[in-house]
């Protein structure tokens, strides 16, 4: 059985003309091969935003089954439930709350039992916050002092993310410091509308909704950090 994660630099649904589905939502959905996938959102990173809820509900009900996985009110139900996802979409926002949650809740771990359980196929997939938790360590601007790095990821997948590399100014400078100052493993900076796509844990490929969006390697090395721009397939 199947393991796919999707992270993504920034895009999607909550980023388009109208809060419609992308090339990458679509994408993400082409992933799994149930006949009647439940996709499940996991707004834990806006703190459960209505508005965001709304928006992904608008975006995907008319294509598939949708749930919602809300952690600040009816964990319990929610929790339940997660057993019977084919899909998960995580949203934006704040990485470093939504890692302490789901750490509280035990929500980590539920998604590393699925990460292994060779019994059933699995789609992982976010954006932002939503793409970096599943790595080792990211990039962040949770804890309100600019951009920080993060190492408390959940290491579904090696080394760490950059989302926003190309819309804020900070990220992709600030991001190439950390891994020279080995405060972040390598990794890899997405951009805006592109993504990293993993099979069982190894990357596959880089895929993008928008022309010029891109991928790009940085690792650590004796005279500094290389940074690398990975073919990037547009969708």
């Amino acid at each position: 059985m199947t393991t796919h994660i999707v992270a993504l630099g920034g895009g999607g649904f909550s980023s388009s003309e109208g809060f419609r589905p992308t090339s990458l939502d679509r994408y993400i959905m082409s992933l799994t091969d149930a006949t009647n996938p439940l996709v499940c959102f996991v707004p834990t990173a806006s703190a459960d935003d209505g508005l965001y809820v709304s928006r992904f509900i608008n975006a995907y009900s008319s294509k598939v089954r949708t749930s919602v996985l809300t952690l600040w009110s009816g964990a319990a139900d929610a929790i339940d439930r997660m057993d019977e996802v084919d899909v998960f979409l995580v949203g934006g926002g704040n990485t470093l709350n939504t890692l302490a949650l789901w750490g509280a809740h035990g929500i980590g771990q539920r998604f590393r039992s699925y990460a292994q359980d060779s019994s059933r196929d699995v789609v992982l997939a976010g954006v932002s916050a939503g793409g970096a938790v599943w790595h080792e360590g990211c990039t962040t601007d949770a804890s309100g002092r600019g951009i920080t790095p993060l190492s408390l990821g959940l290491g579904l997948v090696p080394g760490s993310f950059c989302p926003h590399y190309d819309s804020e100014a900070d990220r992709a400078p600030q991001y190439k410091e950390f891994i020279d100052t080995n405060q972040l493993p390598g990794g890899y900076g997405v951009d805006d509308g592109a993504a990293l796509h993993y099979i069982d844990g190894q990357l596959e490929a880089c895929v993008a909704e928008r022309a010029g969006a891109q991928v790009h390697r940085l690792e650590q090395h004796e005279n500094g950090v290389s940074v690398t721009d990975l073919d990037t397939r547009l969708l």
